[in-house]
């Protein structure tokens, strides 16, 4: 399959859905855009639950049909964005597809999509171990792949489907970046004190890095502006840059981890 250049490729991953792995890939996408010289493509494959749309604030919009294949949408002239929300003719409509026809939208998003040169592709993925993710490690096998960013939530029913996530990535040998863990602690706006709204129980995200030698690239605590600022399609790291959430996706996105590929114009941005 011919495939165009991405210089960075980068999986977001989760074992369970509701994690908030669709924010980080918004938000990645986001922070890696603010610098004008770099171009982000932001790939929904979450065929049957494509919340990108929405979250990147083009719900309604639709792919366009050029010469060189399709036009992705854009958000800003150098991030462009493209799901299976972008085909349907409403919101609601239910995507009931199996894994053949699945597979072959997956594969005409990478080759058919009219990305351009692209400095980064952030691929959001549905949750699970399933065709949506053997499908695009396999397509993307001739290409570079830097990993896959892993999410999850602190309590124990995470982070049990997370390790199988990690089994996963390691049986397809996809290169693990690191670990996140979100909603870990909410930090009170007014008060400033930190509550455990999900408890580790079993040591949480850190614990279980340590246990299988992976890197915690960071934890993002709950801020209820999220969820607010997805829902409008808006970004929160530019519309509440103070908070703790902020600063916490800033520095997972900047981090300076052993497969650090993500944070260059970041770093470069910060040091400017």
């Amino acid at each position: 399959m011919k495939m165009l250049g991405f210089s960075h490729t980068v999986l977001v991953l989760s074992g369970k859905g509701g994690v908030g792995k669709s924010t980080f890939s918004a938000l990645l996408a986001r922070g890696l855009a603010a610098r004008d010289d770099t171009q982000v493509a932001l790939l929904d494959i979450d065929i049957c639950g494509p919340s990108v749309p929405r979250m990147m604030g083009l719900e309604g919009e639709q792919v366009h049909q050029s010469g060189s294949g399709w036009s992705p949408v854009y958000v800003e002239e150098n991030l462009g964005v493209m799901s299976v929300g972008f085909l349907l003719s409403s919101p609601d409509d239910a995507v009931i597809w199996r894994g053949p026809k699945k597979n072959g939208l997956i594969k005409q998003f990478l080759r058919d999509v009219d990305w351009g040169e692209v400095d980064y592709l952030i691929i959001d993925t549905p949750p699970g171990t399933s065709d949506e993710h053997l499908s695009i490690v396999q397509y993307l096998s001739a290409a570079h792949v830097d990993g896959a960013v892993i999410i999850t939530t602190p309590q124990e029913v995470s982070l049990q489907d997370v390790r199988k996530e990690i089994n996963f990535c390691r049986k397809v040998k996809l290169p693990i970046i690191g670990v996140v863990e979100n909603m870990s602690g909410f930090i009170c706006p007014k008060c400033k004190n930190e509550s455990q709204i999900f408890p580790p129980t079993t040591g949480g995200a850190e614990k279980m890095c340590q246990n299988l030698n992976i890197s915690l690239l960071g934890k993002v605590p709950l801020d209820p502006q999220i969820g607010k600022s997805c829902d409008k399609g808006q970004s929160f790291l530019a519309e509440v840059p103070e908070s703790p959430a902020t600063l916490s996706y800033r520095s997972i996105i900047q981090s300076k981890s052993e497969n650090h590929c993500v944070t260059r114009p970041l770093e470069r941005q910060n040091h400017q």
